[in-house]
């Protein structure tokens, strides 16, 4: 790594501005240019403390938010500088340390983020000044964080312009301004007013009241409380209200909202025992919490029955009184942490829909790399799906992690998502999960008007098999089926499913009502490896288990159009365990043949087999074993002979290399269907909803290529006959 990293300096002038999203925001766009990004914060308001429990009491939340972030690989230790008490005992020292630590990061990195001071401290005039000079001393562009929140938009543009002086006085260099938490009706206006400003790029973003939201677990600890009963998994939710339930129940009834905690005295059992009913009835608010507090708790009888009702709604118990508790939790605050995936998913969505990154970069002058890491991968299929946002169906709608990835999907506009299930229990966990797919269709597949036009669909379909009417609507009903044929019929653009179903209950549906693309005579799979410096394509590493000669080239000239859908440059290797015209054997018989019908039918693609795969990724080995080949030494595409070897080797790459494995991505099908390992994370179902909406594009765009074909031919025709 050079010592010479690009880096940017996100500061302000006082507390509460969003700094720590922009700079989210910030490493986000950078870990999508280069391959390594490094964080930073000069001064904090406490130094690591080793004796503190599991080392995380006197962390900074800014700097370990941004460590979570994929792509960046540093310990807290080398990101932090000095101590606010540092800084006061003595400046200079300070900032010569503050110096020293930050080269050590960047002399690893290839852009480091610097976030400066949070105006935690006994906050003076100076504080913006000595941010100046850290960041002239490190030689790093400022960017300007400013608030708009109770600010008219002459005020920001004012205070900006005090700002960028005091910063150019220390000969800080500024090269734009966030005005952010601003009034979202004041949005135009700000932007008129530094219209005059023509040195510096100003974006503006709105205020976003969520993200101030406390947790539970944020809003137990303001009130000195602890868990009793509840799923500990919601203490992670955000708490959208503060009620204090001292009332009658019936009058409180009507003043729950979904998302607000409820201080009970811990002696009104009514109230208690009403609010739990009140969760379990579908038609009334999901509460984030109950805090029940006075020292209280419910007698012992009253006690075994709350039990015995198995809450999941968090419930926490204080010895605070009720004015202490509910001050407390109004005081409380939120913050973007690494523990809330939808506040980073907003925080990201609010910058990348308000903030120019290619812009940012330019003036940054960060210029993108030959290499392609995983990372960059990720973020250019969301980028293409993002372009032109196509609608897949989730059919598992009530799994957890299908929930999680479509708040994700939907908060970062990636696509429109369908989820198939019952609506009412599909929502009720999603707000349960402190989740927003509000976005999001809900359809169960076994009423509503769809299901008998589906079943009447697939009775034509299958007509040639015996199918009744009667045996057709037990088949639409599963959620595959109903998926699949939403995708057949145009009421979506593909279909992403197995996170809690098999393969075979995936493909199987596509099989029958999909069917495969002309002049391919099997459906089959690939595995996008993304190693450290590029991507790889192998296949069928999931579907056919002894494919034929045939079948394998068709294999290989699907796994080639894949690859050139995904920006890889297709070199094909049909992998054997033989090299060339050394070996002999059915085996390699197939590979060979199957090499020579990919020739014959795409003369145009570069292929070579049989070949070894060390021959087939090592310059030096193919440099001995066949040293005039095209492809040996630097093939993108892997087909595997079988899927014995297809399977084993793609996991082995991912454990052994630490290669992330985006797929199966199924191949062949006239219209998109993709499977999900059962393991599947949620990033994995988001990135292959980004890769299925991008087949989805690519099938749009060809369609529209044909039917403009069509209609020239038809033009062309007519002019003709008329003449």
């Amino acid at each position: 790594m050079s010592s010479t990293a690009r880096s940017i300096y996100i500061t302000s002038p006082e507390g509460e501005t969003g700094k720590s999203t922009v700079a989210l925001g910030v490493v986000d766009l950078l870990t999508r240019r280069v391959q390594r990004v490094g964080v930073f914060r000069p001064v904090t308001r406490n130094g690591p403390n080793p004796t503190a429990p599991n080392g995380k009491d006197d962390r900074d939340y800014v700097v370990e938010l941004l460590l979570a972030h994929d792509g960046v690989d540093l310990t807290y230790e080398q990101c932090v500088g000095v101590t606010y008490d540092e800084v006061h005992t003595d400046p200079e020292e300070a900032l010569s340390k503050i110096v020293t630590r930050y080269h050590e990061v960047a002399a690893e990195c290839d852009a480091v983020v610097v976030v400066g001071t949070d105006y935690t401290d006994v906050a003076g005039p100076t504080e913006l000044a000595y941010n100046a000079r850290i960041a002239a001393n490190l030689g790093a562009p400022v960017l300007l964080v400013l608030s708009g929140n109770g600010r008219s938009p002459a005020g920001v543009r004012q205070l900006s312009e005090v700002c960028v002086s005091e910063l150019e006085a220390n000969h800080a260099q500024v090269f734009g301004v966030v005005a952010n938490r601003c009034v979202p009706a004041d949005l135009a206006e700000i932007q008129a007013e530094f219209a005059a400003l023509d040195s510096l790029p100003v974006w503006t973003v709105p205020e976003e009241p969520f993200l101030m939201a406390p947790t539970v677990s944020q809003l137990m600890d303001a009130v000195e409380g602890h868990q009793v009963l509840g799923d500990p998994e919601l203490l992670g939710r955000e708490v959208l209200d503060v009620l204090v339930g001292a009332m009658n129940f019936e009058h409180l009834l009507d003043r729950l909202s979904d998302g607000a905690a409820v201080i009970v005295p811990g002696d009104r059992s009514d109230v208690l025992l009403g609010l739990l009913t009140a969760q379990t009835a579908k038609s009334f608010p999901s509460l984030s919490a109950i805090i029940l507090n006075g020292g209280f708790y419910p007698p012992e009888a009253v006690g075994r029955l709350v039990a015995d009702l198995a809450p999941s709604v968090p419930i926490v118990r204080t010895d605070l009184g009720t004015f202490r508790t509910a001050s407390a939790a109004a005081a409380a605050r939120g913050r973007v942490s690494k523990d809330s995936q939808r506040k980073v998913d907003t925080a990201l969505a609010l910058f990348e829909q308000n903030v120019d990154g290619k812009a940012l970069l330019d003036r940054l002058d960060v210029q993108r790399p030959e290499v392609v890491t995983p990372l960059m991968f990720e973020y250019e299929l969301l980028n293409r799906a993002r372009a032109d946002r196509r609608h897949i169906v989730l059919p598992e709608g009530s799994e957890d992690r299908i929930l999680r990835a479509a708040s994700t999907l939907l908060q970062r506009q990636v696509a429109y998502i369908t989820l198939l299930g019952e609506e009412e229990s599909i929502r009720a966990r999603a707000i349960e999960l402190g989740l927003d797919i509000s976005e999001a269709k809900v359809i169960d597949p076994r009423s509503g008007v769809l299901f008998e036009e589906f079943a009447l669909a697939y009775t034509e379909m299958r007509a040639h098999k015996g199918m009744t009417v009667e045996r057709a609507r037990e088949i639409v009903s599963s959620v595959s089926y109903f998926g699949t044929l939403m995708v057949q019929l145009g009421y979506a653009d593909g279909m992403v499913s197995g996170a809690a179903h098999t393969t075979a209950h995936t493909i199987r549906p596509a099989f029958e009502i999909i069917k495969t693309v002309p002049g391919v005579s099997v459906v089959s799979s690939v595995f996008l490896m993304c190693l450290e410096d590029r991507v790889l394509v192998y296949g069928d590493c999931a579907v056919n288990p002894d494919p034929t000669a045939e079948q394998l080239a068709d294999i290989a000239i699907s796994s080639a159009a894949t690859a050139t859908q995904f920006g890889v440059e297709p070199r094909i290797a049909m992998l054997s365990y033989s090299t060339g015209e050394s070996g002999s054997g059915a085996d390699v018989d197939k590979v060979r043949a199957a090499t020579e019908l990919v020739r014959q039918r795409r003369p145009d693609l570069s292929v070579e087999g049989p070949i070894q795969y060390d021959a087939a990724v090592d310059a030096s080995v193919a440099a001995s074993k066949m040293p005039e080949s095209l492809v040996a030494g630097r093939a993108t595409v892997f087909v595997f002979p079988d899927l014995n070897t297809g399977n084993n080797t793609y996991k082995a790459v991912q454990r052994s290399a630490g290669a992330i494995a985006i797929g199966p991505v199924l191949q062949g099908l006239r219209m998109p269907v993709n499977d999900l390992s059962r393991g599947a994370l949620v990033q994995d179902i988001v990135n292959t909803v980004a890769i299925t909406a991008i087949q989805a594009q690519a099938r749009a765009e060809a369609q529209a290529q044909l039917h403009a074909a069509a209609s020239t031919s038809t033009t062309a025709h007519e002019g003709a006959h008329s003449s």
